[in-house]
């Protein structure tokens, strides 16, 4: 019966934390209605200025002015509210985890926030602007660029979420070598296969041009160094705990 107890107050604080997560988005994305289309614009930016002079976005959809800049709000809410969303993450499980776990769950968490919001900085400061005039100069003679503004939206979204996503590698390789999957070692040993490894992903999760699957495949093997070298250090002092565990006598 207590185990019984036990699982059902186990859920009912499940579904405080995401009812609290989820709370937390909609308080966002309540405040940041009233701007959504300036939200909208300041995202279209990088593409409007590198589209000609007789050049605009367009609205092939009757609703797509107004569900597009709503879609971007909401979004948008989400990724705000990540901090919070992995706090809560972070108190349903911290009661389980050991000290020392605790130690390393907490910065991880907040490290791959940062990371995370890094990602989506680069893609939109560097590689939209790179990418957009590309894409405009290459137009065939006679072909005026006019972008849907919803296929614009889903495409932008897919860069975040993709360069988001890989600045995590980091934080990935820090948890591999401190479960013990592998050790620094032997991903130094993996390397050509990692950077050929990020050019394809590169390749998967990018727009078929140059510019931005090298723009996303040179972070990617260079947050592969970063996480080799932290998860190397990280396993040598828990290496050195454990040395000083077992040399301590026994009472």
């Amino acid at each position: 019966m207590s185990e019984a107890n036990s699982l059902i107050s186990h859920l009912i604080e499940l579904r405080s934390r995401i009812l609290k997560a989820l709370l937390s988005v909609l308080i966002v994305f309540l405040c940041l209605a009233y701007f959504a289309q300036d939200l909208y614009q300041w995202l279209a930016k990088p593409l409007l200025d590198a589209l000609p002079d007789n050049s605009s976005m367009i609205a092939t959809d009757v609703a797509s002015p107004f569900f597009a800049p709503f879609k971007l709000t909401l979004v948008l809410s989400f990724f705000i509210a990540i901090p919070y969303v992995l706090y809560q993450v972070w108190a349903f499980v911290a009661p389980g985890l050991y000290r020392n776990e605790k130690r390393l769950v907490a910065p991880l968490l907040f490290s791959s926030t940062l990371l995370f919001y890094t990602g989506m900085a680069f893609a939109y400061f560097v590689v939209f602007p790179l990418a957009f005039a590309f894409f405009t100069s290459v137009a065939p003679a006679g072909v005026t660029v006019a972008t849907d503004i919803s296929s614009y939206l889903n495409f932008v979204l897919k860069l975040f979420f993709a360069f988001g996503v890989s600045f995590e590698i980091p934080i990935a390789i820090i948890l591999m070598c401190w479960t013990g999957v592998t050790d620094a070692k032997s991903l130094r040993a993996k390397r050509p296969y990692v950077v050929v490894g990020a050019f394809i992903i590169g390749m998967l999760l990018t727009p078929p041009d140059v510019i931005s699957q090298t723009l996303l495949a040179v972070p990617m093997w260079i947050l592969f160094e970063v996480g080799v070298i932290i998860g190397g250090l990280y396993a040598n002092r828990n290496d050195d705990e454990a040395e000083d565990d077992a040399s301590r006598p026994t009472v």
